[in-house]
């Protein structure tokens, strides 16, 4: 039995509890998180 997790779902997820959290991070987890995605969608 494999379990294939993508990493998207959980860095969504872990970005919207830390806004909920600490709503000025805003800014900064949405720029980490499309730099992330545009760099590993480059790579693929």
């Amino acid at each position: 039995m494999q379990v294939n997790i993508s990493p998207q779902p959980i860095v969504a997820l872990i970005a919207g509890i830390l806004i909920l959290v600490a709503p000025r991070l805003l800014n900064y987890i949405v720029a980490v998180y499309l730099i992330v995605f545009g760099i590993l969608g480059l790579i693929r």
